[in-house]
């Protein structure tokens, strides 16, 4: 789909389709009333019969009305129009997008970007728009033997806009398909199966995103992990068949002086839970358990698309967690690349186990900050359920810093408590300490255990659990927290 920005009248364009908005208790928006003028009142009469009456996302779609060029004319719920927020701006473009796919319309144009939306501006707008539609359309059918019979015919949109808005549109515009794409292949990634997105294959990923943006690329194998005393890593990866690889990518678009900002995405491409073995219902979704690493991919792809001028390194533990004859097994202690002992108490609890050697290596980088994200712990979604990411972090500046990035770009967290009084927690009879610490304030012990591996530099941690992919009948990746780790480095670019 092709996404282009002009400065329409609305009316006057010959198109599949032309949307506007209508506010809750049938209040037209700007682009809505000068239809409305346009087509004599045509509009302020369907109005009044009560067919649209304003309600978030709701739609009603017009054919052949008068006055105007447009083949189809769809309104587009907005709500309230005091409470019309940034979520809401997506909402309502993605029921837009929704809508006008189900016909047979191959072109629209959307009245959106002249909304007031806080304290957004155009450029936000925009960007917002162009996410909000790309991700609306997302399929996922790789794995199908035949496409979708739901075929859409939308090829062409064009976001309209006023005059003089060109230079700020175009970059919104820019950014808004470059987020897109990183969001798509992290959800790419994460809806593959584990028999298809192993860790060389995310290894693959990585060589080809190196080579189309020309980064930098290595991938450590197990004996080079052996030589650094990754022996965490490795002891998840013991029970596998699947060689385990760490992933590190370097996008240099910065000053050489500056320090670069560190992702490390957690990569368990599938968890059994090893010896500690999960129940077997939904077991089919820890093909999710790799979701950070595909939000590094995919923030790396979106950064590097906009070449944002800073200094980027991802770097990804990935390794499968199943329960084979050489498996880690309760009880055992392994020693860490910091040299610091781990009695592993369960198996399952083996995302800390991989990240704590990939803590680690990011000393080498002497970086600015370092943020994780990690499909971590079912008690964040206990806590915090499916809605916003938990947040952890030893610098209250940074961990500031990511909570604004999340409300800019509708991908939200919530700061939770790290206090040394929950390492109490983690303490062991007969290593430095165990790598869990019972069910009480789980998500929180978690962050303290990766905590323990942090204490040189600045550091942030992302639990996203309950945010990176749906189950039910929406079953799929969200692509989350790409939106949020964007904007990070987006501002931290100043380029907003």
């Amino acid at each position: 789909m092709e996404f282009s920005i002009k400065p329409l009248v609305p009316g006057r364009n010959a198109s599949g389709c032309a949307a506007v908005g209508i506010y809750a208790g049938r209040k037209p928006s700007t682009a809505a009333t000068l239809l409305d003028k346009a087509t004599k009142g045509y509009l302020k009469r369907v109005l009044e019969r009560g067919d649209m009456d304003g309600r978030l996302g709701a739609t009603l779609m017009l054919h052949d009305v008068p006055g105007i060029a447009s083949t189809r004319l769809l309104l587009v719920g907005l709500g309230p129009k005091a409470e019309f927020s940034a979520r809401a701006f997506r909402r309502s473009v993605a029921a837009a997008i929704k809508a006008i796919a189900r016909t047979g319309a191959t072109d629209a144009e959307l009245h959106f970007a002249e909304l007031t939306v806080g304290r957004h501006d155009i450029e936000w707008r925009i960007m917002q728009a162009a996410r909000a539609a790309r991700e609306t359309i997302y399929r996922f059918e790789q794995m199908k033997s035949k496409p979708s019979e739901e075929s859409i015919a939308l090829r062409r949109v064009v976001l309209a806009t006023g005059k003089g808005d060109g230079k700020r549109t175009a970059r919104g515009l820019a950014q808004g398909l470059a987020l897109a794409h990183g969001i798509g292949l992290a959800r790419d990634l994460g809806n593959l199966p584990g028999n298809v997105c192993t860790p060389a294959y995310l290894a693959d990923q990585a060589r080809q995103l190196a080579k189309h943006y020309r980064l930098k690329v290595n991938v450590l194998e197990r004996a080079d992990m052996a030589k650094l005393g990754m022996n965490t890593l490795l002891s998840v990866a013991q029970g596998s068949s699947q060689p385990p690889k760490l992933i590190v990518l370097e996008y240099r678009a910065g000053p050489k002086s500056q320090k670069p900002v560190v992702l490390v995405g957690k990569g368990v491409t599938f968890d059994t839970g090893g010896i500690s073995l999960k129940p077997a219902p939904e077991m089919d979704e820890m093909k999710y358990d790799m979701s950070g690493a595909g939000s590094v991919l995919g923030t790396v792809k979106a950064v590097a698309e906009m070449k944002l001028p800073v200094n980027l390194i991802g770097i990804i533990p990935a390794t499968e967690n199943m329960p084979g004859s050489r498996a880690t097994k309760p009880g055992d202690i392994v020693t860490s690349m910091s040299g610091q002992t781990v009695e592993v108490l369960n198996t399952d609890a083996e995302g800390r186990l991989i990240l704590c050697d990939a803590l680690t290596y990011a000393e080498r980088y002497e970086p600015a900050a370092v943020i994780d994200i990690a499909t971590l712990t079912g008690a964040c979604v206990i806590a915090l359920g499916h809605v916003v990411s938990g947040l952890f972090s030893n610098d209250d500046a940074l961990a500031r810093e990511v909570l604004a990035a999340g409300e800019f770009a509708d991908d939200s967290a919530w700061h939770l408590p790290l206090r040394d009084e929950y390492q109490e927690q983690l303490r062991s009879n007969f290593a430095d300490f165990a790598n869990i610490g019972g069910r009480p304030a789980g998500a929180i012990t978690a962050a303290c255990f990766l905590a323990r591996f942090t204490k040189k530099y600045k550091w942030a941690h992302l639990d996203v659990a309950g945010t990176a992919w749906k189950s039910g009948k929406n079953k799929g990746s969200t692509g989350r927290p790409v939106p949020l780790l964007t904007q990070f480095l987006i501002k931290r670019a100043g380029k907003r």
